[in-house]
């Protein structure tokens, strides 16, 4: 019963964090890039984020996601990483509200607003209020499952022994957080088990302190043949936590009689009661270390040395004060922005260009976050280029115009073109399709020529040479005849049995994703020619 418990329980915690992340979509991503300008935002936007995502883990790999985008430093992310440490309590306190007894029509009307209702918000709230639910369910199921235990010498041995060494109630925190992942099931069950008499508030805060230490484990196993950045994140996240246990064993009976006499002052239920515990530690925890975050910063990059090579997301040229003041010069920055983009897009080909080659993640992962790259820009570009639009141009700066704007959406396209060849690949590897020796040779013959078509569109960009742009378009009349060309020599090994069925699905799909980037090169080559005409 407790482990079937244990089981609703850690659903309902990834179901309703899926589902607010949905509601909140992109503003999650948007929040911590916006608002972590200095320490203590950063802290208040971990709070906010972790209280969506339902998990202070999700909140450190999306913000080591954005430190590897350039999008915040090490200390930003420090102070997210607290705050995330805060913001994991909330379902703590969410569980210290006793509704078990109404889980089940909580349940119900997740499932009516999941089922009966054709509106994908509507399905999402829904979905949060079912996780919300289950949540309930599942520690109600843990409890009964867990009140044979006060019945069992053996666990009250145990209990006797952790409120004399509170190393020990530590230790078996960490481990069993570390065991199911998530700090807010292990805080869940302590909270059942105090509950139910089975153990004193002596033995359940020390198991309350390895909780935190054992929910970073979750983050180093992440960042485990990951980026320098992910490691410092994690590594951040491991000292912070043991800093603060540390210091509360200091004074963990002082602080314990606190905790006693808190749940007197309020009448705090005992659920309650670890809930308030819980806060006040990480709470307490981030205040104090707070200030010493440039130093955390210097040790883990001591500890954990190195460069790290990440994709600067951000836009780097959009002034906003030149689109009134000189909307030409705009234009100017815009353009620098086009060839950072198309840039992007060169060096994504490029990488999936290796996956395919080697089937290495490590490009895969090096293509996506291009395209990511890609799609933020397309964006900021976009946005710039619109503001430039209300402004008055002159008939050679409207032709710019017009022309960035083409280019822009040609460029995003490739990206898109790159991200389908990473899933045809990764489902060739999925599925082990095996594609023939001489397949793979003319499908690098094709990359090659694509990326050079590309390479070149992007120089006849940046410096208007016409005959660059001419080139491009004789290349890209070269990848039409090549995807004919490989398409009937496709059809004959499949009629010869040297190529199976799904394999010449992955090829020609492959092959005409490559042809659609020829496309896109041709379209930015002929844009730059309309412009000089």
């Amino acid at each position: 019963m407790f482990f079937g418990g244990l089981g609703i329980f850690l659903f309902g915690i990834k179901y309703m964090g899926d589902g607010l992340q949905k509601v909140a979509g992109e503003r999650l991503r948007d929040l911590l890039d916006k608002f972590t300008t200095n320490p203590l935002m950063g802290v208040l936007a971990g709070i906010v984020v972790t209280v969506l995502l339902q998990t202070s883990t999700g909140t450190t790999v999306l913000t080591i996601g954005l430190v590897n985008a350039g999008f915040m430093t090490l200390k930003q992310a420090i102070g997210v990483i607290m705050g995330a440490n805060i913001g994991t309590t909330v379902t703590a306190f969410i569980i210290g509200i006793k509704i078990s007894e109404y889980a089940l029509p909580i349940i119900a009307v997740g499932a009516a607003l999941i089922f009966f209702i054709k509106n994908k918000k509507v399905n999402n709230i829904g979905q949060v209020i079912f996780g919300f639910g289950t949540l309930f369910y599942g520690l109600n199921t843990m409890g009964e499952g867990l009140k044979p235990l006060r019945e069992l010498q053996a666990f009250a041995d145990l209990t006797v022994s952790m409120s004399e060494n509170p190393l020990l109630g530590v230790l078996i925190g960490t481990i069993f957080t570390a065991a199911v992942q998530s700090s807010s099931a292990s805080i869940g069950l302590l909270q059942q088990l105090y509950d139910q008499g089975a153990m004193d508030l002596f033995a359940a805060l020390p198991v309350l302190f390895g909780d935190n230490i054992g929910t970073t484990i979750t983050a180093v196993l992440a960042a485990i043949g990951a980026s320098v950045a992910a490691k410092r994140a994690a590594l951040t996240h491991v000292i912070f936590n043991l800093i603060g246990t540390i210091i509360v064993l200091i004074i963990i009976i002082p602080f314990t009689h606190f905790i006693a006499y808190l749940a007197e002052v309020f009448a705090l239920n005992r659920p309650m009661t670890i809930a308030f515990a819980h806060g006040i530690f990480n709470v307490s925890n981030t205040l104090i270390q707070l200030p010493f975050i440039g130093i955390l910063a210097i040790i883990v990059t001591k500890l954990v040395p190195g460069d790290d090579f990440y994709i600067e997301y951000k836009a780097k040229h959009l002034d906003p004060r030149f689109v009134g003041s000189s909307p030409a010069i705009a234009l100017g920055q815009a353009k620098q922005e086009v060839l950072r983009m198309a840039e992007f897009s060169e060096k994504g080909l490029l990488e999936v260009s290796k996956y395919m080659e080697n089937g290495q993640k490590k490009h895969a992962e090096m293509a996506v976050q291009f395209e990511d790259a890609i799609n933020n820009l397309d964006r900021k570009i976009t946005e710039y280029l619109i503001s430039i639009s209300s402004r008055s141009l002159s008939a050679q700066d409207s032709k710019m115009h017009g022309m960035l704007m083409d280019t822009v959406r040609d460029i995003e396209r490739i990206g898109d073109h790159i991200e389908n060849i990473v899933e045809l690949k990764d489902y060739q590897k999925a599925n082990k399709v095996k594609i023939s020796e001489k397949a793979l040779h003319d499908l690098q013959e094709m990359f090659d020529l694509t990326h050079s078509t590309l390479t070149e569109a992007i120089m006849s960009l940046e410096t208007g040479d016409l005959e660059a742009a001419r080139s491009v378009i004789e290349k890209e009349e070269h990848i039409d005849q090549m995807e004919r060309k490989l398409r009937k020599q496709h059809i004959i090994r499949v009629n010869e049995g040297n190529c199976t069925g799904a394999a010449g699905i992955v090829f020609v799909d492959i092959v005409s994703n490559l042809e659609r980037i020829g496309d896109h090169s041709v379209n930015i080559a002929e844009a730059v020619i309309g412009e000089n005409r």
